[in-house]
């Protein structure tokens, strides 16, 4: 399996290769910001021109980086005459940016992209932009396990070993793609972006099932009984720190883009501090979402989990910190690349699938589950389990169903992007409620999640599909029971 991962290290740059390193994030920004205002005077001459009604438009400027880079190689000795104090990558890693930006923008607008609306790009700020730049040609190498090279910038040393990327490259199963050195935390940092041989790897249960269940009070619950992982609120624990730090900063003579007021060196010493913890409480959850992540995609061949909206979820300002410091999406983004890595497989249930209102054994639905009742009561098997590690055993149960003449299936949703609302009468038979009537056969058919395809073994292996899952009692003679209709 040839994936494409990445390698990062800190560096220990000198004073001198620390001011080479600002100098090209610095060209970036540059060639960034003078293509930016190239593209918005090109579309303001042709907006002016339409206005004006004139048919013969000015030629519109190209978006693509072919079209960026051969303008910017017109021009360079004129808007930059310093171009060759930096590697021909530092303008690349601007330009670059540009067109992805400008292509997101018009993606956007034309419906071809997904996702949330993008808007125009803006100018690049001095202080306010990430400094970074990008190497993908010349001389790109570790020298030994202390040191790298790159264009221009030269040998380096590292504040770590690199030995684990140096053994891929000398048993020939690595080969770097590119380089890319960004300064985070006050410190100067080096990812390569590698194309890795990994040999072809099965966990060591392959066909266990497990569903994890995430949640804010506690990070993770799963199906098969092991301890379940805490929340450690790495963000909480720091907010004390961060309000004393930041009433600190609040008091020094800051920065103020009206006056053009420049920061005081305390004002600087202060918000380093600050930062520091911001990024402190960023690493601690990375590293702990890692190690679950590993876990389990170590050991389990299967793991189901929930298509979580945490997009929406953070829009609620009672839920915004707790869900944002859980890190759901990481959680999810992380299995999804090393169960294929280790040769499992990552399944994720429908969003609108009743994973806490259903009971794990006779799998009946609860109308109604606030999220202040943290022990599910079975009214119809009297089954009494933690809320979340029952809905853990219904994710497990997602795959175990099976569909004659084609063996396991996993069960997951049909992909629906809302809820779908209740059928329509006429023809046939109204919206059923969830509340069964008392006597009446439905209370024998217990309640399952609308996209799930389920097995019904007493009609010879036939698939049920609907609001009613499969039915454990016979219906009585003359009537027809609800998961038949």
């Amino acid at each position: 399996m040839i994936v494409t991962q990445a390698y990062r290290f800190a560096l220990d740059p000198t004073q001198r290769q620390a001011s080479a390193l600002l100098r090209h994030a610095g060209a970036a920004r540059v060639a960034y910001n003078w293509a930016l205002a190239r593209v918005k005077a090109n579309l303001s001459q042709r907006e002016a021109e339409r206005s004006y009604g004139i048919e013969d438009l000015t030629p519109s400027f190209g978006w693509s980086m072919y079209s960026l880079r051969k303008a910017w190689n017109q021009a360079k000795n004129d808007v930059a005459p310093w171009w060759p104090e930096c590697s021909k990558e530092a303008y690349a890693t601007g330009l670059d940016q540009l067109a992805a930006a400008l292509k997101n923008w018009s993606g956007s607008r034309n419906g071809k992209r997904k996702g949330r609306p993008m808007g125009f790009p803006r100018f690049k700020s001095k202080n306010k932009a990430v400094k970074s730049c990008r190497f993908t040609t010349g001389a790109i190498r570790l020298d030994g396990r202390t040191h790298v090279v790159l264009p221009v910038l030269g040998r380096i040393k590292t504040h770590e070993s690199t030995r684990k990327l140096a053994r891929r490259i000398e048993n020939g199963t690595a080969r770097i793609k590119s380089a890319t050195v960004r300064l985070d935390a006050g410190r100067w940092h080096v990812a390569f972006s590698v194309e890795v041989d990994r040999p072809d790897a099965a966990p060591a249960r392959p066909d266990a099932v497990i569903g994890v269940d995430l949640g804010v009070k506690t990070l993770a619950v799963f199906s098969d009984g092991r301890p379940p992982a805490e929340n450690p609120k790495h963000y909480d624990h720091a907010r004390r720190k961060l309000r004393r730090l930041s009433r600190t900063v609040s008091r020094r003579t800051g920065p103020d883009r009206r006056t053009g007021r420049q920061p005081s060196k305390r004002w600087l010493r202060a918000n380093d501090q600050r930062n520091r913890v911001h990024h402190r409480v960023a690493d601690l959850r990375r590293d702990g979402i890692h190690k679950l992540t590993t876990e389990l995609a170590l050991e389990y061949g299967t793991i189901v989990v929930e298509d979580l909206n945490v997009a929406g979820m953070v829009k609620n300002r009672r839920l915004a910190r707790a869900v944002s410091d859980a890190g759901f999406g990481e959680i999810r983004r992380q299995l999804a690349y090393k169960t294929e890595w280790n040769g499992g497989r990552l399944e994720v249930a429908d969003r609108w699938f009743p994973s806490s209102k259903t009971c794990s054994d006779c799998r009946a639905v609860k109308p109604k589950l606030p999220l202040r009742v943290r022990t599910f009561s079975c009214e119809h098997c009297g089954l009494v389990i933690d809320r979340d590690e029952n809905a853990a055993r219904n994710l497990a149960s997602l795959v175990k169903h099976h569909v004659t003449g084609s063996g396991p299936e996993t069960q997951n949703g049909r992909g629906a992007d809302r809820k779908p609302g209740p059928a329509p009468a006429g023809g046939h038979e109204a919206s059923t409620s969830h509340r069964p009537r008392a006597g009446s056969d439905e209370d024998l058919c217990p309640v399952m999640g609308k996209s799930l395809r389920i097995t019904d073994p007493s009609r010879d292996g036939s698939a049920v599909r609907g609001w009613r899952g499969l039915c454990r009692g016979a219906p009585r003679a003359g009537r027809v029971c609800s998961c038949q209709r």
